[in-house]
């Protein structure tokens, strides 16, 4: 995207210079659009499974950037052959995660394609000053995630008929479930910083809220909340492809504590589909935040603190 024009406008609060989660355009001085897209082949056998799951994915953006997800329009790709109940399936799933968010579908557009796709164009609003970003976090701040990773390594694991019945179900439920309780719960809070992680991994994402900045993050590697499984696969080399490009990427940015495995180290970087918040805010209010999203979300945890950069940009210790 370098060579690609840069647009400019005061009103413009967040475009794509800064690799956050969606665009913000300030209408007036108490309301601001927020927007954002995204859409992907199947991650589930079931259509109404893939259609939950890839509406949450998308729908999630807007809860990153703090606001309300208000209108959605569907993007459905399929092949000539596709059996109409799964075309009826992939858009009854997406339907009812927007009426969950408590947004509305207004219309879409399809594509005949090979491959099945599915997503949205999601339009949501806040209040200007209520806007947040992926680069606020201050030194001192903690890091609150509210779901486990370990997303695509059972992906792969399903795909390679190795999941077991319980982590299939385990897995489907993380995907398709909506991060608007944690939004919601956190907007009692002062968030200082906030992004989603999705296809990046945990250390990609984190890489974009410090890599401009002149702080570091330190992950405690035994406070990460992992799906039952993942630790296993992962061991055994079942995990994505994108999973070892994320690694490439960041191999100059990351360090690890010698008591760090490397099957840990490929679920850090393992790319996540519709995956939890990740919120920078005081320690003392982090603690608060958890104890709330605990009534309700049981994986939320601090997961790492910020400080004054004096070596790597993340170390995992």
């Amino acid at each position: 995207m370098c060579k690609l024009p840069k647009f400019s406008d005061p009103n413009l609060l967040v475009g794509f210079d800064t690799s956050d989660d969606a665009s913000v355009y300030k209408i007036n001085e108490t309301t601001a659009i927020i927007q954002t897209l995204d859409l992907f082949p199947p991650v589930a056998d079931d259509p109404y499974d893939f259609g939950r799951i890839a509406a949450a994915n998308a729908l999630s953006d807007v809860y990153a950037m703090g606001g309300e997800p208000k209108i959605a329009l569907n993007i459905l790709c399929y092949p000539e052959d596709f059996p109409l109940e799964s075309v009826e399936g992939i858009l009854m799933g997406g339907y009812e995660k927007v009426m969950e968010a408590g947004a509305m579908i207004t219309g879409g557009h399809t594509v005949k394609d090979p491959t099945p796709k599915y997503g949205l164009s999601v339009t949501g609003f806040a209040h200007p000053k209520e806007i947040r970003t992926n680069n606020g976090a201050r030194d001192g701040d903690v890091l609150v995630l509210t779901k486990p990773l370990g997303i695509g390594a059972l992906n792969s694991a399903a795909t390679a008929g190795l999941i077991q019945p319980d982590e299939l179900r385990s897995v489907i439920d993380t995907m398709s479930e909506l991060n608007k309780t944690a939004f919601e719960i956190s907007r009692d809070f002062q968030i200082h910083a906030s992004t989603d992680v999705t296809g990046f991994g945990l250390l990609g994402h984190a890489y974009e809220m410090f890599a401009h900045t002149n702080l570091s993050l330190n992950i405690l590697s035994e406070r990460i909340p992992l799906l039952a499984g993942a630790l296993s696969y992962a061991d055994n080399g079942v995990v994505p492809g994108g999973t070892f490009v994320n690694q490439a990427y960041l191999v100059d940015s990351v360090g690890y504590a010698t008591s760090v495995g490397d099957a840990l180290k490929l679920l850090l970087t393992d790319p996540q589909t519709s995956g939890g918040l990740l919120l920078a805010l005081s320690e003392k209010e982090a603690e608060q935040l958890v104890r709330r999203l605990r009534e309700h979300i049981a994986r939320a945890e601090i997961i790492g603190y910020v400080s004054k950069r004096d070596g790597d940009l993340i170390y995992v210790e």
